[in-house]
């Protein structure tokens, strides 16, 4: 066996996982939240400009709460992340301190010590666990919610990603989850309106699923299968998985996010890729992969589009539901009665709802869809946004409506998608996607 990378020294940051630690740094930030306004309210009295104090508020608030929740990984890290895709919602004088911080909860968190790496290798996979590598990096190359991943090379040299779970993740997580709940009022600012509440009762339903990486091999396995070889998209193949543990090839490449700054025809090819993935992965490998964050696709050297992370996928053994299809044709043609029934059929309406103000409602999903190629950018996504809030009011259209459970996760990868090709600033094909992977769509 080759030597082994230097690890790094041991330290006590650990994963909290008793419910009292845990909930004591969630509770950092509704008092953190309190003490800042004080300061503010005291400063404003002795005459310093509002604008400024309100901007160093924002700032700080920003680096306590992104600060906690990365340390807390888990629940509490998911939950930034699901913001962090949301940002483009934003108004620009609320997005704009918090973007940073946002961009770095996508991908990263602070790292486990090396040592207790180590532990969970050993105890997943044996005593004779380093006998498997030629090397292995004990440096995470990468971290995310409940796990981090470790660079290695197998026997034979085959690069390879090696992903370990957090000790006492599935605990933290449902300790998380329970806490997110009492956030409600200091992440309001920068939830924008999405419902803290689902978010986090999605997250609880999918727990047992994520935590098992023997599951998430599984569905891993089926993606690459189905796009092995493929010109567009490269999924890693499965060396081995345990349920602490998942080694893959490793895939070399850019972050998605990284193109944000490239130029239009760049952005414009990648992103119309990522957005081709989600639907694809349906149509072709009966998943739809539902962590659309950036932080999960690379854009590698040969151009073709990484995809990672398949702990959390909705099984779609037919593909998308064929209704969906053909209700976006309705809604395109302006059937609104016809596109009204349709929807009651599905089970989305609740209560009565008038045809035509549904219709209108429904416009930020169809708009896309209207036209032959479509600009998604940020000032587009907050004025439908801000239209949609504005129809989620007591008597409004949208506290008329309801998602099914077969639409729970397509509903967040829809909205998540689209945010993320507003932060790209894409110009897409949209409607050709559509066209080809929605089943009904000709019907």
């Amino acid at each position: 066996m080759g030597a082994m990378t230097e690890p790094l020294p041991d330290d006590d940051r650990g994963l909290p996982t008793s419910s009292f630690a845990r909930a004591s740094r969630m509770l950092q930030l509704p008092l953190g939240a309190a003490q800042r306004q004080a300061v503010g309210f005291g400063r404003r009295l002795f005459g310093a400009d509002a604008d400024q104090v309100e901007s160093e508020l924002r700032t700080a608030a920003a680096e306590q709460l992104f600060a906690v929740l990365g340390e807390l990984k888990g629940g509490a890290m998911k939950f930034g992340q699901a913001l962090s895709m949301f940002e483009a919602f934003l108004p620009e004088e609320i997005a704009a301190p918090y973007r940073q911080h946002l961009a770095k909860l996508q991908d990263s968190a602070p790292p486990l010590p090396s040592s207790r790496v180590q532990a969970v290798l050993r105890s997943e996979l044996g005593p004779g666990w380093r006998e498997k590598f030629e090397s292995i990096d004990l440096r995470p190359a990468a971290a995310a919610s409940i796990g981090q991943v470790h660079r290695g090379v197998l026997l034979g040299g085959q690069p390879v990603a090696i992903k370990v779970q957090y000790p006492g993740a599935d605990q933290a997580l449902r300790s998380d989850l329970r806490q997110i709940e009492r956030l409600a009022s200091v992440v309001s600012p920068l939830a924008g309106g999405v419902d803290v509440v689902t978010i986090s009762r999605e997250l609880a339903e999918r727990i047992a699923e994520e935590v098992d990486y023997t599951l998430e091999a599984q569905h891993q396995a089926q993606a690459a299968a189905a796009f092995a070889g493929d010109a567009e998209f490269a999924v890693p193949r499965v060396h081995e998985a345990t349920p602490r543990v998942l080694i893959s090839d490793w895939l070399d490449g850019r972050k998605l996010s990284s193109i944000a700054d490239a130029p239009s025809e760049d952005r414009n090819r990648v992103g119309l890729s990522y957005v081709r993935f989600l639907f694809a992965g349906p149509a072709r490998a009966g998943l739809l992969h539902a962590d659309p964050h950036p932080g999960n696709y690379l854009v590698l050297p040969d151009g073709r589009l990484g995809v990672v992370d398949f702990g959390l996928v909705a099984r779609l053994p037919q593909g998308l539901p064929r209704a969906m299809g053909h209700l976006i044709q309705l809604a395109i043609t302006n059937d609104a009665a016809a596109m009204t029934a349709g929807l009651a059929a599905e089970g989305f309406i609740a209560k009565n709802v008038d045809a035509s103000e549904l219709l209108g409602y429904l416009e930020p999903f169809v708009e896309p869809a209207r036209v032959d190629e479509f600009h998604f950018d940020r000032e587009w996504m907050r004025e439908q946004f801000l239209h949609v809030r504005g129809s989620s009011t007591r008597d409004g259209v949208g506290m008329k409506l309801t998602i099914p459970p077969v639409y729970a996760l397509i509903h967040r990868v829809w909205l998540g998608g689209i945010a993320v090709l507003a932060q790209l600033d894409v110009t897409a094909r949209f409607r050709d996607v559509l066209a080809e992977f929605l089943p009904g769509w000709n019907d």
